[in-house]
């Protein structure tokens, strides 16, 4: 299989480079809707397009990724709520492993059911250790995965989990407060877990302006997830892209 994408994860973190990803709920976006979060993206040049969500009612993620692959360039990276949330058509999957908490269907259990359909599908498959952290609110995915997200002013339960996912073998590290999280993960804590390992870091949840964006990349993350404030408002993603991409001038 490829590992393409997450060669270019990789460099760009051994590069310094920060990477921007505009996240899709194929259930929050119509077809017109879609069409012009494509174009915004890519006139702002973001590096990745992340589709999926904690719970997917509707049955438009393979159309939703084929709409996306035939109208740009931008890589699809699966980032799956459940077993059936895989197309083919996409160029990735983050294979999530919940690492922040105990529940074992999404430690191993769901991998087990959806490894047949994954190794046939051609995808390229980048495990990735899952991290939800307190954003402030009950989220979808902390009720749907029945866990509890580590508390936002834990930091050594943070690093001691980031650094058991790498030992784990865990590719990359993804810490998220969740989709309309208050508030987003604290700069603190993003900063003791990026000192204390290697994998590339990716946050998410909570991002609403590009000054935090900004903060968080300085802090350590390699690749930041924008997705409830641009359904909100699409404009952000140019906004976001120039900051981050600022960065690597």
């Amino acid at each position: 299989m490829s590992k393409n994408i997450y060669h270019t994860i990789r460099q760009g973190k051994a590069d310094a480079k920060k990477a921007f990803a505009v996240l899709i709920d194929p259930d929050k976006l119509n077809e017109e809707r879609l069409a012009q979060t494509i174009d915004i993206a890519v006139n702002a040049k973001v590096d990745y397009f992340f589709v999926g969500g904690s719970l997917v009612v509707t049955d438009t993620l393979d159309k939703m990724v084929a709409t996306i692959k035939k109208q740009c360039s931008i890589p699809v990276i699966l980032f799956p709520g459940s077993p059936d949330q895989i197309t083919a058509k996409a160029d990735a999957l983050l294979y999530l492993s919940l690492i922040s908490g105990r529940n074992a269907e999404l430690l191993i259990g769901h991998h087990v059911v959806s490894a047949p359909f994954i190794r046939q599908s051609g995808l390229e498959i980048i495990p990735v250790g899952y991290m939800l952290i307190d954003g402030g609110s009950p989220t979808t995915v902390s009720y749907i995965s029945n866990t509890n997200p580590i508390p936002s002013n834990k930091n050594d339960i943070a690093i001691c989990t980031a650094m058991a996912g790498e030992m784990l073998g865990l590719q990359l590290i993804y810490m998220d407060a969740g989709s309309g999280a208050q508030k987003a993960i604290p700069t603190e804590m993003i900063k003791e877990v990026a000192k204390h390992i290697s994998a590339p870091l990716i946050i998410g949840g909570g991002i609403t302006t590009a000054e935090k964006a900004i903060e968080n990349c300085i802090a350590g993350a390699d690749i930041i997830v924008i997705g409830n404030a641009v359904e909100k408002n699409p404009t952000l993603i140019k906004e976001m892209a120039d900051a981050i991409h600022s960065l690597n001038k």
